[in-house]
């Protein structure tokens, strides 16, 4: 799994992209699950992360934006987080991710055991 950092008004110190990476990089187990891979064995699933200090319309204090998107095969699934602490909102966007993608696995798991069934179903009779 990659994972693709940007940033936008905000510097990306090496401790900021290490703790988004630490904390992004827990989802390979539920993306690898899916069996996401070329013909090779490598993951092709890339997680593209923006960070971001929102400043325009703020009167008092920073406010930070963390928005991150996966593709998956049939499915972009994205996460948006907006919070006064740029830890929080990363943690808030994985959290949000990762419910995402274990829809999506359950879903694509439910269709193919319903397929299994009514083919199996099919051939008893």
């Amino acid at each position: 799994m990659k994972i693709i950092i940007k940033a936008k008004n905000i510097n990306l110190s090496g401790e900021l992209n290490n703790f988004i990476e630490e904390r992004f990089y827990g989802l390979k187990k539920f993306i690898d699950i899916l069996k996401y891979e070329d013909e090779i064995g490598k993951t092709l699933a890339e997680v593209f992360v923006e960070v971001e200090k929102e400043t325009m319309h703020h009167k008092k204090g920073n406010i930070f934006r963390v928005k991150s998107r996966v593709y998956l095969p049939g499915r972009e699934i994205i996460s948006m987080a907006r919070a006064d602490d740029l830890q929080k909102a990363i943690i808030e966007a994985k959290d949000e991710l990762k419910l995402e993608i274990e829809k999506y696995k359950e879903k694509k798991i439910t269709l193919h055991d319903r397929r299994a069934r009514k083919l199996k179903s099919q051939i008893v009779k």
